[in-house]
């Protein structure tokens, strides 16, 4: 399908969580893997996410099947989306050489979803964070794969992606030409958080804030290469509506200031966002926040959460035409390295 701008669309946030069965989430962690119970028992075209033996989620078939998820694209008018693993399946706290068997476990199902529609569909890699060098070699690997860049957390345990290892991690990233989207994930519970999915409505915002924040403020963007195509999901959380707050603590406090030559507006050209922020009013601040260019469409497909018509925030809104195009898919184009098809549609490399 042709959107009304005549340019692509294209989709850089939308998840998978490939058949994994109860006995291959043994691979990670012994009784409390995550798992895809999709055999019907939950309902026609249902399943169920699973954590050992705890339900965890609800899910529709689209997540699974490939040719759910294409039939969705083409009902929506989506030209080319591009996968990344549920976080769930991250698997930063096993063990580091369980976690890299079942890296690969997970991402060799990724290419086999993607392969059923290789034009529509490009997939993300994931990897063993916990260990730098085994995660580096893996992007490595990945890239020479087919895999058009990687997904991470935005943090592995208390450690944030300013962190010493993750900033070799990220540095190898741009050295191997490899997109990195960052997810927010594994929020911090209580019971403040624990009722109206606060922990997704809060939390997760919170977290990305929390993420750029700490790389601008420690320097970690002064030490690594601008070449880095960093992408950071969910609008970049919070921190796009409060960059004033840390702007001003930053030129009224030395302790803010103490290992960052710039405030933190200034590092806005460094990164990407996603536009899945649900809001006309706030979309249109995000860009100009952000600047049109490092805007990319975002829907975290399919889940309930995500946006139900793709895009449509997006031609809703008072952009330009020349601004819609760009975010609607111009920008994924450029950013992930994807090429034009001669049937129009979007194709990989």
């Amino acid at each position: 399908m042709t959107p009304a701008h005549g340019g692509p669309v294209v989709d850089v946030h939308a998840h998978v969580f490939p058949r994994i069965s109860r006995a291959e989430s043994r691979l990670l962690q012994d009784d409390e893997g995550p798992w895809l119970r999709s055999d019907g028992a939950d309902g026609p075209g249902r399943g169920m996410m699973m954590r050992g033996s705890r339900e965890y989620r609800p899910v529709r078939r689209t997540l699974w099947d490939p040719a759910a998820r294409v039939a969705d694209l083409d009902r929506l008018g989506v030209d080319v989306q591009v996968l990344s693993s549920t976080p769930l399946l991250f698997g930063y706290d096993a063990d580091a050489g369980r976690a890299a068997d079942w890296c690969r476990m997970v991402n060799s199902r990724l290419l086999e979803f993607g392969s059923y529609a290789p034009q529509r569909l490009a997939a993300l890699c994931q990897v063993p964070l916990q260990d730098t060098e085994a995660a580096c070699a893996m992007v490595t690997e990945a890239m020479g794969q087919g895999f058009h860049g990687v997904h991470i957390g935005n943090h592995i345990g208390e450690r944030d992606l300013d962190d010493g290892a993750v900033v070799e991690f990220l540095t190898h990233c741009a050295h191997e030409n490899a997109p990195v989207l960052v997810h927010p994930w594994d929020m911090p519970g209580g019971p403040r958080v624990e009722r109206y999915m606060l922990q997704w409505l809060v939390g997760m915002a919170a977290e990305t804030h929390l993420t750029l924040l700490s790389m601008m403020l420690s320097g970690a963007f002064e030490r690594l290469p601008r070449s880095l195509r960093l992408l950071f999901a969910h609008g970049g959380g919070s921190f796009p509506y409060l960059v004033g707050r840390a702007d001003n603590a930053w030129r009224r406090r030395d302790l803010v200031r103490a290992d960052s030559p710039h405030p933190p507006s200034a590092y806005t050209d460094r990164f990407s966002v996603d536009s899945a922020v649900f809001d006309q009013r706030a979309l249109e601040h995000l860009v100009q926040v952000m600047g049109a260019e490092q805007v990319l469409l975002g829907s975290d497909h399919p889940f309930p959460l995500g946006e139900a018509e793709i895009g449509g925030l997006v031609r809703e809104s008072a952009l330009t035409d020349a601004e819609k195009a760009a975010v609607l898919g111009g920008n994924a184009v450029r950013f992930f390295g994807l090429v034009r098809h001669r049937t129009g549609q979007e194709a990989m490399r």
